[in-house]
């Protein structure tokens, strides 16, 4: 059977962006959510570090 471990996924941090009028923020599949920023690439940022653990 190919998934026979089911809570690997949930462990798995999945984060994407979201466009909120002008700012950008931050999501994870964790329910995590970084702060909203107006430059894409700070919300990108944010992004990265919670993915590594970071936040």
């Amino acid at each position: 059977m190919a998934h026979q471990d089911e809570s690997a996924p949930s462990q798995q941090h999945r984060t994407t962006t979201v466009e909120q009028g002008r700012f950008c923020v931050a999501r994870c599949t964790c329910g995590w959510r970084g702060p909203a920023r107006r430059a894409r690439s700070l919300a990108r940022t944010d992004a990265a570090g919670h993915e590594a653990g970071g936040v």
